[in-house]
């Protein structure tokens, strides 16, 4: 659940193909971007909508429930999220600017993560199952966001974007040795954004 620092519960923003028609490339590793510690946005900057909106379309094209700036080649702390999306229906995203992780809770959990930045493999993430992040919208107000499961999860994935981390930092060294073998396997096969077919471990 998203909530403003006055309490107020979040509206998410529909978005829809006539406002998202411009497609962004997925970046994939190993391009350097994806290892940069991303700069804050500023606050309230009106470009940010329409880069967010892009987001939005490419994370819903390759399938996604998450992407980060820098997974479209912007060295920005912007994050889409919609974790409800099956696919079919609506679709809700949520956009988080400058987002930052603020409390975790519960003993780690690992669970298998794909990401559209590293496609053809599913890896094993530990992570604590609960989250509460704090961002700004793109008008510039300040809320939080809390959950669990895969909410939890995806908050967690996407921050580390933001911190030049992917998949194969995020995980233990000895899964990273056989992830990294995989995913080499997996680009050969002509693996693509949205992939996860290979399971690690």
């Amino acid at each position: 659940m998203a909530y403003s620092e006055n309490g107020a519960q979040r509206a998410r923003p529909r978005t829809s193909e006539r406002q998202t028609r411009s497609m962004l490339k997925i970046v994939t590793s190993p391009d350097p971007i994806l290892s940069q510690v991303c700069e804050p946005c500023e606050v309230g900057d009106k470009s940010l909508k329409r880069l967010a909106k892009q987001m939005a379309h490419a994370m819903y094209k390759n399938n996604g429930c998450g992407i980060a700036a820098p997974q479209v080649g912007v060295a920005q702390r912007l994050v889409v999220i919609d974790v409800d999306w099956d696919g079919e229906g609506e679709q809700e995203p949520i956009v988080l600017v400058n987002p930052e992780i603020v409390e975790l809770r519960g003993e780690p959990e690992t669970g298998g993560e794909g990401c559209l930045s590293c496609p053809g493999v599913t890896v094993p993430i530990s992570r604590q199952p609960w989250a509460r992040v704090r961002y700004y919208d793109l008008d510039g107000e300040l809320w939080e966001i809390e959950g669990d499961g895969l909410l939890g999860r995806c908050l967690q994935h996407e921050i580390d974007h933001l911190e030049g981390r992917t998949l194969f930092e995020s995980c233990d060294p000895v899964t990273r040795i056989e992830a990294l073998a995989a995913y080499e396997e997996a680009r050969a096969a002509g693996a693509r954004p949205g992939d996860t077919s290979v399971e690690v471990g």
